[in-house]
């Protein structure tokens, strides 16, 4: 039997409109005993094509952010959950990383991935490549960024990622390397993933009773663990595996929740409550249904949403052992 990785939490966080604004955020998101503050690699603000991509407006760019977040705390770890390998220069975002770690003291975690918003590549004029074409730039892209972070020579030449005639600085304060987390949901990158990151992301699930594979949310989850299982190997055991709850409710009616959530998405409110990315319930029955997903899909690093760091701290401090001060 696989031996489970604790829990860890983070908040994924985009919205600031002041610097005292997004230093209270992080320094909150410390002190409620989170291991991470995640930004996003996403650029839209209000408009046509936000409403298109179906995200709220986007405040913050990710690398300042994660910098001023790093600088505003003591213990708290940063990351982006995830970067788009087409959004940066891969040899220029592989030294912003290494960057971070240094100035951090080696508090970041690195999340790659391999892109998905169409709308948004769009609305900003990037090509939008097949999907194929883009896993084969995120494999190039981490093997530069890990090329880069161990300080040697680098003489990479891909189709899509290139580091000639130079040696990467600064090297990084954690080795052999910051935590890479890749993010995905199809058997290609998920097996990638599982051979070369810290940490898996199994991305969201679909909110129909049956995807067009046959499989309800919970089995589609089971299935994307399994990939990951079967491709890691020996490397499973410490392997993390992160999920995003974007549906979180500390309450003593989930029903009544569970239905205002369906109302929202549109979607039969059976089955929600077991639905990966929902939580909803009282505290212990949230601690409850965590554990319980730990033991069937590997998830052990839940990352909420901006709006839920407060009314979801109990949770954290019961799976930590947090006390507070």
């Amino acid at each position: 039997m696989t031996s489970v990785q604790p829990f860890r939490f983070a908040v994924q966080a985009t919205q600031a409109t002041s610097a005292k604004e997004w230093r209270d955020v992080a320094r909150s998101v410390q002190d409620l005993g989170y291991s991470t503050l995640f930004l996003a690699d996403h650029y839209l603000g209000p408009g046509p094509a936000q409403r298109k991509a179906g995200w709220p407006p986007q405040y913050l760019a990710p690398v300042p952010a994660m910098a001023s977040a790093a600088a505003y705390t003591e213990t708290l770890r940063i990351g982006c959950r995830v970067f788009c390998v087409d959004y940066h220069v891969p040899a220029v975002l592989a030294k912003e990383a290494a960057t971070l770690d240094l100035l951090s003291d080696g508090r970041l975690e690195f999340g790659i991935g391999a892109g998905w918003s169409a709308s948004e590549y769009e609305a900003m004029g990037v090509p939008f490549a097949a999907p194929g074409q883009r896993v084969d730039k995120l494999r190039e892209v981490v093997e530069l960024v890990k090329a880069h972070w161990r300080g040697e020579p680098l003489e990479l030449r891909g189709q899509y990622a290139t580091a000639t005639d130079f040696a990467g600085l600064p090297l990084p304060v954690q080795r052999p390397h910051p935590p890479v987390m890749i993010g995905g949901s199809r058997k290609r990158v998920l097996s990638f993933a599982a051979r070369e990151a810290d940490i898996v992301s199994i991305a969201n699930v679909p909110f129909a009773a049956r995807n067009d594979a046959g499989r309800t949310p919970v089995e589609e989850a089971e299935h994307r663990y399994a990939v990951v299982r079967e491709a890691a190997g020996n490397r499973i055991g410490a392997l993390e595996t992160e999920s995003s709850p974007f549906f979180t409710r500390d309450t003593d009616d989930p029903a009544a929740a569970a239905e205002k959530v369906a109302r929202r998405l549109g979607v039969d409110p059976a089955g929600l409550l077991d639905h990966p990315n929902v939580l909803i319930g009282s505290v212990d029955e949230i601690v409850d249904r965590l554990h319980e997903r730990r033991e069937r899909f590997g998830a052990n690093y839940i990352s909420v949403q901006q709006s839920e760091t407060e009314s979801f701290a109990p949770v954290v401090a019961r799976l930590t052992g947090r006390r507070d001060k």
